[in-house]
């Protein structure tokens, strides 16, 4: 079977967050896990449903029995078969009703207008509120389209191209483009409706351990509906307001001052998380700049190290082998100096004595002289022997 085009969101993000965990959270709710069909859920809608409201009337200030269901639909994810089913369902109107919520918050809202306009002009009564109020089909379904509100909880918005696709066709059929006010009032806090819980905390703790509104059982053991004290009196709540006791109001005044001072003191710590995380930005900012300036100093300085102790090393080398060349020759020059101070003695010796080799040729030839003999070394002059 064909599915209905959605607007793509999963079911536990089509309701307000706080309407969306009441319900899951209720005992009604987990009572329905027991339906399993479709005609079950229709059924159960018939016998139990008596507004269409998403939060109870009265001082249980929990999920409504219509919404339950819903959230059911959601979970069941209906055809467009189903869907015809329920819109042109003839045993209660409020099993209508609850179909053309479905589609509000399930379909695409570029199909609201195809699958609402035969049910424009519908003259079935019904009253939509825990008030009895009484409209028809056709202007609930108006109001479906057309606000943004219903009953103090939001709907999913409808793009401002495809309203004035709708605001255009309902001009054409001479029908009102402005709601009624059958849904409640288009705004936050309306005071003909069932009054939604005033903070997640106040919801959550009367959701667990309630049931239904049309269990027996609902009046006696709810936590926050307790029978009056005894001597209470109910006119009480229509005397003057001077005649009643002033310490009432000393304590309104009380609370109102202490809630408004911790609102103060709320928004200063705000304001002091801001300028800490601010400084947190601005020092960590400041040392990412000092990071990199120390790091590229230092990198500036290791590459002049680096060339400084290069040059140092060529420096170094250049004066070895100049030192070098310099002593190569000092040597060179020690030595021929010294070879001609040889030479030159060598000259002198022999011009003084003549030639050795001589005069040892000549002494071969002549008499032979006794070796024991004493023997004359003429070594400097006729004086020495």
């Amino acid at each position: 079977m064909a599915e209905i085009q959605t607007n793509g969101r999963s079911y536990e993000s089509l309701l307000e967050k706080v309407l969306s965990m009441n319900i899951v959270s209720s005992d009604y709710f987990k009572e329905l896990y027991g339906l399993k069909t479709y005609h079950e859920v229709i059924d159960e809608i018939y016998n139990q449903v008596s507004h269409v409201e998403p939060w109870m009337g009265g001082n249980c200030r929990g999920p409504s029995t219509a919404y339950c269901l819903l959230y059911k639909f959601f979970t069941m994810k209906l055809t467009v078969k189903q869907m015809h089913g329920l819109l042109k369902h003839t045993d209660s109107p409020y099993i209508r009703a609850v179909g053309f919520l479905y589609l509000r918050y399930v379909a695409d809202a570029k199909t609201l207008w195809t699958w609402y306009e035969p049910y424009i002009k519908d003259d079935e009564e019904f009253a939509p509120g825990s008030n009895g109020r009484v409209t028809t089909m056709g202007v609930y379904v108006r109001d479906l389209l057309l606000g943004l509100y219903y009953f103090d909880t939001l709907f999913p918005r409808i793009p401002v191209p495809v309203m004035r696709q709708i605001v255009s066709n309902l001009e054409k059929m001479n029908l009102p483009t402005k709601p009624s006010g059958s849904t409640g009032d288009m705004s936050r806090g309306s005071e003909d409706t069932a009054r939604r819980p005033p903070s997640v905390k106040a919801s959550l703790s009367v959701s667990f351990g309630q049931r239904a509104p049309h269990r027996a059982s609902t009046r006696g053991s709810s936590p926050v509906r307790r029978p009056p004290p005894s001597g209470y009196d109910r006119n009480e709540r229509d005397e003057p307001q001077q005649r009643r006791s002033p310490r009432r109001s000393q304590s309104r005044d009380y609370y109102s001052d202490r809630d408004s001072d911790r609102l103060r003191e709320r928004e200063r710590e705000r304001e002091r998380d801001r300028y800490r995380e601010r400084e947190r930005e601005r020092d960590y900012g400041n040392d990412r700049r000092s990071r990199r300036d120390y790091e590229s100093r230092s990198r500036r300085s290791d590459y002049e190290d680096d060339r400084s102790r290069r040059d140092d090393r060529r420096s170094r080398s250049r004066s070895r082998s100049r030192s070098r060349s310099v002593q190569m020759e000092r040597d060179h020059g020690n030595k021929e100096k010294a070879a001609a101070t040889v030479n030159s003695n060598l000259a002198k010796l022999k011009d003084l004595y003549g030639d050795a080799s001589n005069q040892k040729g000549d002494e071969g030839y002549g008499t032979r002289r006794d070796s024991s003999s004493e023997e004359v070394i003429k070594l400097g002059g006729s004086s020495w022997r």
